[in-house]
């Protein structure tokens, strides 16, 4: 099947629902998080933090035209407006990231090399590559935002605690779109597919192991803990990403404003 066709999205409007309901969620949490407040982090801390909050405001500052572009030539108006949606919460990510920069007296990326070795595969690569792309880095990062919930700066722990809220979601989100995609590939194709997914799995942990380990130690999480943990929730969600399992029934939203923690996404109900 070609990467940018598949069958009829049955059950995104549930997604669309959860993500227009979503915004109101986004206020009351926003309204939390206590930007005048006093960074109590010494200086290295503060830098070693807004270094890697510079790389992740860059990776979530795209406008998805290629992602949106490559979704419509399914001719799938519900997906579309799910897909439209779920790319405006990744940019209200950059806009959190970017305050909590402006806060640090730090600057926005306009390059670095981990997004640009993103961005090539996804313009390569069809629809279904390039959501599993996000699943990827989705499942991955998220030990890195409970790591940010953790840290001793009240800033960085409201918009960890915030982002967290919406990934939760995403994750749920990316295996819905790929159960979707793999519905018609033949179950040895979606094996090496997910062995090809896997690998890329193990670079980014051992990319975002490096490269943010800083900022890790500084919120109290070792990189070599936070690479295992990071595989650990990848491995739950692969099974139903690329329907490895008997089960056909799609995730759709938890519709839980409290599933803040990665635990509960790796489970998402015994499902991921």
């Amino acid at each position: 099947m070609n990467q940018n066709e598949a069958p009829s999205s049955q059950g995104f409007d549930a997604w669309i629902s959860y993500f227009e309901a979503n915004l109101a969620r986004h206020d009351r949490l926003d309204a939390l998080i206590p930007w005048d407040s006093v960074s109590t982090l010494p200086a290295p801390h503060i830098a070693a933090v807004a270094r890697s909050l510079q790389r992740f405001e860059l990776g979530e500052s795209g406008d998805g035209t290629g992602l949106l572009s490559k979704a419509r030539r399914r001719h799938d108006r519900e997906y579309d407006a799910a897909l439209r949606l779920f790319v405006a919460e990744e940019q209200k990510h950059s806009a959190l990231f970017g305050a909590a920069l402006s806060r640090f007296g730090a600057e926005r990326l306009t390059a670095h090399w981990s997004d640009g070795i993103f961005v090539v595969l996804r313009r390569m690569m069809g629809l279904r590559t390039e959501v599993a792309l996000f699943l990827i880095v989705e499942t991955v990062a998220m030990e890195y935002f409970v790591a940010l919930k953790h840290c001793a700066d009240p800033v960085v722990q409201g918009v960890a605690r915030r982002i967290l809220t919406d990934e939760v979601e995403h994750v749920r989100f990316q295996i819905d779109q790929l159960r979707l995609g793999f519905a018609s590939t033949p179950r040895p194709a979606r094996v090496l597919a997910a062995s090809l997914a896997w690998v890329l799995a193990v670079g980014t942990a051992t990319a975002l192991a490096i490269d943010h380990g800083p900022a890790m130690r500084v919120c109290g999480l070792n990189p070599v803990t936070f690479w295992h943990r990071a595989l650990r929730h990848f491995g739950r969600a692969l099974p139903l990403a690329f329907r490895l399992n008997r089960d056909e029934t799609p995730l759709g939203p938890s519709m839980d404003p409290s599933a803040e923690r990665l635990g509960r996404v790796g489970r998402v109900p015994a499902r991921v």
